[in-house]
């Protein structure tokens, strides 16, 4: 299988992680700065989720709303690492309809569009978002004092999120750790960390 293929099959696993509920990456008692791994598929993919930090008050009260998360997702076959900035975004009002991502020098970021739900539309209409920037692992790298990813929407809304620097570095950590753990023929196809 090509090198391509393996790509295109680890960012199609990552979006179908993406779809519906974050349970099954994400344990409900995860400390508070911990980067969790678990496995995918059979234990053909590893994935580990940084912490749940908000972009905004929690939609309604409910804690599961409007956050962001760093999230990589390993192929413990070929060693393919694809790394993602991770948004839920609840809202009321008209649909924003997130569609692109750029980071904070304006270098566009592939965009991922993960799912889109309509709640309610009894006494106005509200709207849950799901979606991720693709994050190329050297942008991780160069961005030990954080990164700044801005999303934009078809309804004209922005929305800045910025990553601290400690959870990227506990994002790189956990990659080079999980990356040590794969087997040998994995491990030597995936890309040498770059510095």
């Amino acid at each position: 299988m090509s090198r391509a293929r393996a790509l295109l099959g680890l960012i199609g696993a990552m979006a179908l992680a993406g779809c519906g509920d974050l349970a099954g990456i994400l344990p409900t008692a995860q400390p508070a700065n911990a980067v969790t791994r678990s496995q995918e598929q059979g234990g053909r993919f590893v994935t580990l989720a940084g912490p749940r930090l908000q972009h905004a008050e929690p939609f309604l009260g409910v804690a599961d709303t409007n956050f962001y998360l760093l999230r990589s997702m390993i192929d413990t076959r070929t060693g393919e690492i694809a790394h993602q900035l991770y948004v839920e975004d609840s809202y009321f009002g008209a649909e924003r309809g997130w569609n692109a991502a750029r980071d904070a020098s304006g270098q566009p970021l592939r965009f991922i569009a993960i799912g889109k739900n309509q709640i309610t539309c009894e006494t106005g209409c509200s709207y849950a978002e799901e979606f991720a920037a693709a994050l190329p692992e050297a942008l991780l790298r160069a961005s030990p004092q954080g990164l700044t990813v801005v999303f934009t929407a078809r309804s004209g809304a922005e929305k800045r999120i910025a990553v601290p620097g400690e959870l990227v570095a506990r994002q790189v950590a956990a990659v080079g750790e999980a990356r040590t753990a794969l087997p040998a023929a994995a491990a030597a196809a995936s890309p040498a960390p770059q510095r």
